[in-house]
């Protein structure tokens, strides 16, 4: 027999359905309506050029409308707040409103200012606030309901915690098993993790926390919450999502969405150069090169070094053999280099100096007196569309990509060794490789610097572009003729010429295709970012930063990391080291110290790690227990060992997802050893070097030979620490030799 406090429940639950269901159905109708007038845009077609850019527009507009509608189909509404002034509020995903009512708000978008006492008033500070009701949803069912009383002279609110808001629903959150998706905490942010998300736009704000933080999803609802109140700001220019991997990235790929917001580019650092990905490996030592400040100067020299001034070029020419000598090189290469143009631009200067000292040999030789003006201007252009004069031009100043520089510049010791003189013999030869070697991650900053150098020469590809738009005149001249044929038509009658010209209607009929701020970002390397958000940031090289920052000129970023973490030899040992260089001071900290994520009983056992990296870094305090020991069993082939520990913490977790963490050396033999294990973390088990563990949260982890992790990297402890934070639950460690003493935490099994 239920009791009356059960049949009360009962009650509010379906009252709170009553309202849920109005909300979807207010839902609905705004998805229907957006589905229409999309279609109707789509349908126009033609048009002068405000036209099409006008249905351009709508098409952007109902087509984002739509992604949005259905990215906050799931959890659209998550909260009430009752206030004692007896007005009452809806809080969810986005601000839905009664047209028939003024507008009147129907659910309260959480970015709204109005929205913030959810996430800020407490009993002590309630903001006016007399309950927060926390509700629970499932599609589009509420299926319970938590309720925090904040007034202060009440039994309810004299007896409740303070500190985390919603503490019921969120360690429901932290406890539910992972999906292999990073999910959203809107419904669940914390107050120190508000003040952060809505932190100005302006300058560089610095997100340090700890493992299990909440720093990742903090930066993330924060680039909502941009993009919510500087809509107009950043939707033409975007935001850009920089994370360490594509595994990450994909992990954490439908926050945003599910935020409402589906313009984002996300990205890694190896995917920052439009055209290429880099997916190559290579040693550590030679990405911590490639990641030092000093490659700019590498680069520039070897663009210079391309700029050669041989001692004599001799070039066959009418019968004849120009010669140019250094001085005449020497000064067009002078000349070419005073314009301050990047390379390729500067290339037209240096030809057309080289041509003025060719075209004199060539006049004196026949004849200054015998040439009017005209004659001299037909040696210069027989000069210019000479083979060997371009051929020599090639030579000396040659048009350079970025891919092709870096190419023939690391293949060639000779070539290293003019552009990075001040690098040590065995610097040096660690940049040596192969032609036709894939790009690494570590060689992308590397081509953005090149690029950046080296200037592009859009002569020929403006000429390419205007000879097809006089093809597409003359086609469409053509078809106008065609229909214009009869001579007698008559003249009352409005005939096609009548109505459009030849230019106007190639024009009409060119391909378009309409793309989004994002897309057109990532195909165009010159875009520049309303915001950045760098996770992880602690693992970027110097030479990473210093591309990011190109992207950014406001300097309005977002950068978030743990200095603890830093496992990239190139990586940040400071975030003053990172950021002084570009903003001087003028950059903000903000810290987040509670970890939601790792239990205590695992903390315990990372904060002895965390100690042998620095004593002086204080842990993030875990908010709960999970009634599991951290254990450890030594073993004597870890590849014929781990499929039977995998199935024993396979079934302990039941439907939750296991990580088998291990040293990047042993990565496939490891991965071999255990059945349908992949890297695919919709799988319910994934094998992944630490790496690739960066950022992500599993039920269960198995760290495997923790010694060969801490062995593989000059800063292994602060790898062994990521990989022991990754478990929101059960963590064990397999090992054959002793375990290190900074584990000595660990129950044996």
């Amino acid at each position: 027999m239920s009791s009356p406090s059960d049949d009360l429940r009962l009650v509010e639950i379906e009252s709170e359905q009553e309202y849920v269901s109005m909300l979807y159905g207010r839902l609905d109708d705004l998805r229907e309506q957006s589905s229409k007038r999309l279609a109707g845009a789509l349908r126009q077609t033609g048009g002068t050029h405000q036209m099409r850019s006008e249905r351009d527009t709508s098409v952007a507009m109902y087509s984002d409308q739509l992604a949005q509608y259905s990215a906050v189909e799931n959890g659209l509404c998550f909260g009430r707040l009752d206030f004692h002034t007896g007005d009452r509020f809806y809080i969810g995903r986005i601000g839905l409103f009664d047209e028939d009512k003024e507008y009147e708000p129907l659910l309260m978008d959480w970015r709204a200012p109005a929205a913030r006492p959810f996430y800020l008033a407490t009993a002590a500070a309630p903001d006016g606030v007399r309950r927060r009701r926390h509700l629970r949803t499932r599609q589009r069912k509420v299926v319970g309901f938590d309720d925090e009383v904040l007034d202060i002279n009440s039994a309810e609110a004299r007896h409740s915690r303070e500190g985390l808001t919603g503490e019921a629903t969120l360690l429901a959150a932290v406890n539910a098993s992972r999906t292999g998706q990073m999910g959203d905490i809107v419904a669940t942010i914390q107050a120190e993790q508000d003040r952060i998300i809505r932190t100005d736009l302006n300058g560089v704000v610095v997100v340090q926390g700890g493992p299990g933080t909440g720093k990742t999803a903090v930066a993330l609802h924060r680039a909502a919450y941009l993009l919510y109140t500087h809509r107009r700001q950043l939707a033409k220019r975007g935001v850009l999502v920089v994370g360490p991997n594509s595994t990450f990235l994909r992990y954490i790929g439908q926050v945003l969405p599910s935020l409402g917001e589906t313009g984002v580019l996300l990205s890694t650092v190896g995917e920052l150069f439009p055209g290429l990905t880099a997916t190559g490996r290579e040693p550590a030592r030679t990405a911590a090169l490639k990641g030092r400040i000093e490659m700019a100067d590498v680069v520039a020299r070897a663009i210079k070094d391309r700029q050669e001034a041989p001692s004599l070029v001799e070039i066959p020419f009418d019968q004849d053999v120009l010669r140019l000598d250094r001085r005449m090189i020497s000064d067009a290469r002078g000349r070419a280099r005073r314009t301050r143009r990047p390379h390729n631009e500067a290339r037209r200067t240096f030809q057309r100096e080289i041509i003025s000292a060719l075209a004199a040999q060539a006049v004196a030789r026949l004849g200054r007196h015998l040439l009017d003006q005209a004659d001299i201007d037909d040696i210069r252009r027989e000069l210019r569309e000479d083979d060997a004069v371009r051929a020599a031009v090639e030579r000396l100043w040659p048009t350079l990509t970025p891919q092709r520089l870096l190419e023939e510049l690391f293949a060639s010791p000779q070539r290293i060794a003019k552009a990075a003189p001040k690098l040590s013999a065995e610097e040096r030869a660690l940049l040596v490789r192969e032609p036709g070697s894939p790009w690494t991650p570590a060689d992308v900053p590397l081509l953005d610097e090149a690029a950046e150098l080296l200037g592009e020469d859009d002569t020929e590809a403006k000429a390419r572009a205007e000879r097809q738009r006089r093809q597409a005149v003359d086609y469409a001249q053509g078809v106008l003729d065609i229909l214009d044929l009869e001579d007698d038509a008559d003249p009352d009658i409005l005939m096609a010429t009548d109505l459009v010209d030849a230019y106007r209607l190639a024009e009409r009929h060119g391909a378009e295709r309409y793309e989004t701020a994002a897309e057109r970002a990532a195909a165009d390397r010159t875009w520049t970012f309303g915001h950045i958000i760098v996770d992880e940031a602690q693992e970027l090289s110097a030479m990473a930063w210093r591309t990011l920052m190109r992207r950014c000129p406001s300097k309005s970023m977002t950068v978030v990391g743990d200095i603890a973490q830093t496992g990239d030899i190139a990586g940040a040992t400071s975030w003053d080291q990172v950021l002084s260089p570009y903003v001087m001071n003028r950059w903000k900290l903000t810290e987040l110290t509670v970890n939601y994520r790792t239990p205590s009983e695992i903390m315990a056992v990372a904060a002895d790690v965390l100690a042998s990296v620095n004593p002086e870094l204080v842990p993030p305090t875990s908010v709960r227990d999970s009634g599991h020991a951290p254990w450890s069993r030594r073993v004597a082939d870890l590849a014929a060992a781990l499929p039977a520990a995998v199935a024993e913490e396979s079934a302990a977790i039941g439907d939750g997802k296991l990580a088998v963490i291990v040293p990047a050396a042993r990565l496939a033999q490891l991965r071999a050893a255990v059945p349908d294990a992949t890297d695919d973390l919709d799988a319910p088990v994934v094998v992944l070097g630490v790496v690739d563990a960066k950022g992500l949260e599993f039920d269960s982890v198995l760290v495997v030979d923790p010694s060969g992790i801490l062995a593989e990297s000059p800063r292994g402890a602060s790898d062994l620490y990521v990989a022991l934070t990754r478990a929101t639950q059960r963590l064990g460690v397999l090992h054959t030799d002793d375990l290190p003493p900074v584990l000595s935490r660990l129950t044996p099994a």
